[in-house]
């Protein structure tokens, strides 16, 4: 995980010895102890924390001035306030504050380590969110999945509708679409949530070991089978069986699953009992099985009686807003895990990623995320990160798309609307619009942030940010 920084204010410097020792497991953390209060205040307006953490020891409160001025550049930082001689004033000054967690006598290492640990969960918390919540129009989170497109939303929405029911499912998709995410939010959200959830890769067994591994096996049923084994199917009793990969099943073996879902028996290998089995399959494929059905390589009866409900997924390059939201996310997370300070993507770079056909699908795009943050010296993320292969590729697609021009027209070197397509056009007027509203928003309200963002509906801390992403100064309203 990435450290997260804390500041920390103490004007007693004998005092101010103790945070360190008392948050030296609340790691990864990275500490700004300051003692000097002209220090601290030019600390705060030039650089940025997680959550600041303030000692009062006047009795008016005053080293609150502190953390409302790091909020006036990032109005949902939190705070802990830390008072060995609480007054009525000092309390109620920071009850103003809002977001304070206040903290009085008796207070030791604990107290305090695990009130800064609450505080940086709130502010992790604050930070997914407002990620979720970066393109136009709120995100849609479904369990371990995101999605705006029309396409997820269909795919959501069938997943609740059918995870209850009990009915065998097929999902189909290219490679790296997220098949087994689908197969397990089923599961999850079914009555057999409390019991095995079992994956098989079918293109990844042998297929003389296939049969054993699905059912089974009795102590000398063949050579080297030198004691019982008991077979995944009889291992998901009462759960649900995931087939990824479904068309890579052998026929003989199709067989015998056909047999093992129409009677919920299964026989071991080498035995003679049947065993009852109550499972449920989701299966999933990249390949089209209807076309290996009307060539022989795959059984008409086990595909209609696994397809009873179909979930199709689309390909990443069909999903529109999605490539930037799954790629902000797959950032946060792997800059967290590598302990990067990695705020996104460039502009430049989406626009190399928009270009790219993505044939590897989301499983593709969290590699190279993975390797972007790994790579990248700077706090975004830029095309000189990606890879070469995905620049060079995203350019030709690109080049492979010409511009739409009538008879006699001239080559122009700003581009027209044909030239950028939709997502560039959306992106520019709603930056246009972005800057707009603010403007006038500001101008109504001459430019007092408090009652601006009030109307706007925003944290003020919000509304700062984008003043600052559209280089909008509130002095000149006033």
């Amino acid at each position: 995980m990435a450290s997260a920084r804390v500041f920390i204010f103490d004007s007693d410097q004998a005092a101010a010895a103790r945070y360190e020792p008392a948050l030296a497991n609340l790691e990864p953390t990275e500490l700004a102890v300051v003692s000097d209060l002209t220090a601290a205040h030019k600390l705060l307006a030039a650089e940025s924390f997680d959550g600041l953490v303030v000692a009062i020891r006047s009795a008016e409160g005053t080293e609150l001035e502190l953390i409302a001025a790091a909020r006036q550049t990032d109005g949902e930082v939190p705070a802990v306030a830390v008072c060995d001689k609480p007054t009525a004033e000092n309390a109620l000054a920071a009850l103003k504050l809002g977001g304070v967690d206040f903290l009085t006598p008796p207070l030791d290492d604990d107290v305090l380590a695990r009130a800064v640990d609450r505080m940086l969960g709130a502010r992790r918390a604050e930070a997914e969110n407002a990620l979720l919540r970066r393109q136009a129009g709120r995100p849609y989170v479904f369990d371990d999945m995101i999605g705006t497109c029309a396409a997820m939303r269909r795919v959501f929405d069938i997943i609740a509708q059918v995870a209850d029911s009990g009915v065998d499912c097929l999902i189909h998709g290219e490679t790296g679409t997220g098949k087994e995410l689908v197969a397990r939010s089923i599961h999850t959200r079914s009555k057999r949530a409390d019991k095995p959830f079992v994956p098989v890769d079918c293109g990844a067994i042998p297929d003389n070991l296939l049969e054993s591994e699905f059912f089974g096996h009795e102590r000398g049923a063949f050579t080297g089978a030198d004691k019982r084994e008991i077979g995944l199917l009889e291992f998901a009793d009462g759960g649900t069986f995931f087939l990824d990969e479904l068309g890579e099943l052998p026929l003989l073996l199709q067989a015998k699953l056909l047999r093992t879902l129409q009677e919920r028996r299964i026989r071991r290998v080498g035995g003679r009992m049947e065993i009852p089995v109550d499972v449920r399959v989701v299966a999933a494929s990249a390949r089209n099985l209807e076309e290996m059905v009307d060539d022989g390589r795959f059984r008409r009866d086990l595909y209609y009686r696994i397809n009873v409900v179909r979930i199709d997924l689309p390909p990443l390059r069909e999903r529109g807003d999605d490539l930037g939201l799954l790629a902000e996310r797959f950032a946060a997370k792997y800059s967290r895990d590598m302990g990067r300070t990695i705020h996104g993507l460039s502009p430049e770079a989406y626009q190399v990623m928009s270009q790219y056909a993505w044939p590897g699908n989301v499983r593709e795009l969290q590699n190279v995320m993975r390797r972007a943050i790994a790579l990248s010296t700077d706090t975004l993320i830029g095309p000189d990160d990606l890879p070469e292969s995905l620049v060079t590729q995203a350019g030709r697609r690109a080049a492979r798309t010409p511009p739409t021009a009538g008879k006699g027209a001239t080559s122009s070197t700003s581009p027209g609307p044909a030239d950028v397509g939709y997502f560039h056009l959306r992106d520019e007027h709603l930056a246009k619009f972005e800057k707009q509203y603010l403007s006038d928003l500001l101008t109504r309200h001459q430019g007092d942030i408090k009652a601006a963002a009030h109307e706007a509906k925003l944290p003020r801390g919000t509304l700062y940010r984008l003043m600052k992403n559209n280089d909008i100064e509130g002095g000149q309203f006033r």
